[in-house]
């Protein structure tokens, strides 16, 4: 496969995938669609933000950056335009592999840690103790009292950071790769669009 071709199909991934980790970071930050426990209630793991900064914003810049450099364009074309745009992605590839691995560490951590919530009337993090060994007993959820259901809400969109972030890493490492090739290489489709 091209450097070109294959550098656009992992930007088509990736940018998903960064929307997936805005939309779950943002449904974390209202416990079971409730906006009334946003004020103090929620763990420190929420306010990290790590989907929305790290597996977000700093993955849809290499995102955008892999489609460019896999695409073709009047700005920058020929042999020199398309290796300065690749150029570009190795850079924006190792800025955005640096926001996913934020997103799979904070994310990671939320899982171990377990969400804050009111249990036998207090607020604290309950299942810390435990090592994540809460994740496997589910009759330990229900102790949660308030926010309701936070612990199903908190498992599920963490893990849905962790598995995205994952794939974060990995699709960041082959445009990493792909573009440093890109940049000495250059891209095999210049010659299949030159004139005859």
């Amino acid at each position: 496969m091209c450097t070109g071709k294959c550098a656009r199909f992992v930007g088509l991934s990736l940018i998903p995938l960064s929307l997936i980790c805005i939309v779950a970071n943002a449904l974390l930050l209202v416990p079971n669609g409730q906006t009334t426990w946003i004020k103090d209630h929620l763990s420190l793991q929420v306010w990290l933000m790590a989907g929305f900064i790290g597996g977000g914003l700093m993955v849809l810049c290499p995102g955008i950056s892999a489609v460019r450099a896999g695409g073709k364009g009047c700005c920058g074309a020929g042999c020199c335009g398309n290796r300065c745009r690749m150029l570009r992605s190795v850079f924006c590839s190792a800025f955005g592999m640096l926001g996913a691995i934020y997103c799979l560490s904070v994310s990671g951590a939320g899982l171990r840690i377990g969400p804050r919530c009111l249990m036998h009337g207090s607020w604290d993090y309950h299942f810390q103790h435990t090592a994540g060994s809460y994740l496997l007993n589910r009759t330990q959820w229900s102790s949660c009292v308030q926010p309701p259901h936070v612990v199903y809400w908190n498992v599920t969109l963490f893990s849905l950071l962790v598995a995205a972030s994952c794939l974060e890493i990995l699709l960041c490492g082959v445009q990493l790769v792909n573009a440093s090739i890109g940049v000495f290489c250059g891209d095999c489709r210049k010659k299949e669009d030159a004139p005859h």
